[in-house]
């Protein structure tokens, strides 16, 4: 064995060593709040992605009331760790070394209650189960929401759409958690929204609750515009397959699965990670696909849609994690 094997095993062994040592007080900080089983340290992100894709994360934490979260999301900046909150991991693609730090799961946050038009939603409600709430209301404004993937914290993050619309649209104020652990509320013209984009995805503040605001309807109405838009998805989508949904922007005057298509990439594939042979505008884990081959499938689309049409395509799923 050489000099140079020799120093790297001691390296290694030495940094193992030194996160085995942070890894076991941190999780005595988070003890002080949470139970031991609301802590997980080296999660598969893959487990908790609609990709299906992703290496672990140093911590994986599940707090289970807001004041739970608060707690987390302050210690958490206090030791100067890196924070990641992750919804019901619908548009997100997690690199294969992982996540470092902390990721913070919000799905056990749950509660929704009706004030007259207004919901009272807590941010770890799934997007659909709140569209479904509402038509049970009797309230309209969220039928184009009824198919959209992952959490309303999530939706709300984003400003995800669909159908012509927005979560922005029916945004009346959000409370959110800064770095210090304390509540801002956010009334909607003060949440900064355009086309995929709010104020959260610049300040770090975690999204706790929302209030939307809706209007009276019929609810057997309701339910038909929803069940209209989840037929569109179903006979469109690729919905039995691993995927993180829409992968792209829409390019001003374009349309993207229109250009993947002309291109005649329906089907392209880089390892398991395929463009959906139902609509090109999804790209899909067909089987065991790394985040490395659906990066590179990624940047493949970007290159020809380039070449082609002069187009820059801009990915609307997060990418996160360690390269």
């Amino acid at each position: 064995m050489t000099i140079a094997d020799t120093l790297f095993i001691m390296s290694r062994d030495l940094i193992a060593q030194r996160k085995g040592y942070f890894m076991t007080n941190y999780r005595k900080l988070f003890t002080y709040f949470l139970r031991d089983d609301q802590i997980h340290e080296d999660e598969l992100m893959s487990q908790h992605t609609t990709f299906g894709i992703g290496g672990p994360a140093d911590y994986f934490i599940t707090p289970e009331t807001e004041k739970e979260l608060q707690q987390v999301v302050s210690i958490t900046y206090q030791e100067g760790l890196p924070l990641f909150v992750l919804g019901g991991g619908a548009n997100l693609l997690v690199r294969d070394k992982g996540v470092r730090g902390v990721v913070i799961y919000t799905g056990g946050i749950r509660g929704i209650e009706k004030e007259g038009n207004l919901l009272h939603v807590a941010s770890g409600m799934s997007t659909c189960s709140v569209a479904q709430a509402a038509c049970r209301y009797g309230l309209s404004g969220m039928e184009f929401a009824a198919g959209i993937p992952g959490s309303i914290g999530g939706a709300v993050y984003m400003n995800a759409g669909a159908y012509d619309g927005e979560i922005s649209q029916i945004v009346e104020s959000v409370i959110s958690c800064n770095q210090k652990g304390e509540l801002v509320k956010r009334n909607n013209e003060n949440i900064c929204y355009r086309y995929r984009h709010s104020i959260f995805m610049e300040n770090q503040e975690v999204i706790l609750s929302i209030v939307l605001k809706l209007v009276p309807g019929v609810a057997k109405d309701i339910k038909a515009q929803m069940d209209e838009f989840n037929h569109r998805r179903r006979t469109k989508q690729p919905l039995e397959k691993k995927s993180a949904g829409s992968t792209f922007k829409r390019p001003e005057g374009h349309f993207v699965g229109q250009m993947i298509e002309e291109l005649e990439l329906k089907g392209f594939s880089v390892g398991d990670a395929q463009v959906s042979e139902k609509h090109a505008g999804f790209l899909i884990n067909n089987g065991k696909a790394s985040c490395a081959d659906m990066l590179q499938l990624i940047s493949e689309i970007q290159r020809r849609v380039r070449e082609k049409y002069h187009v820059e395509l801009n990915p609307e799923i997060q990418i996160i994690g360690e390269e």
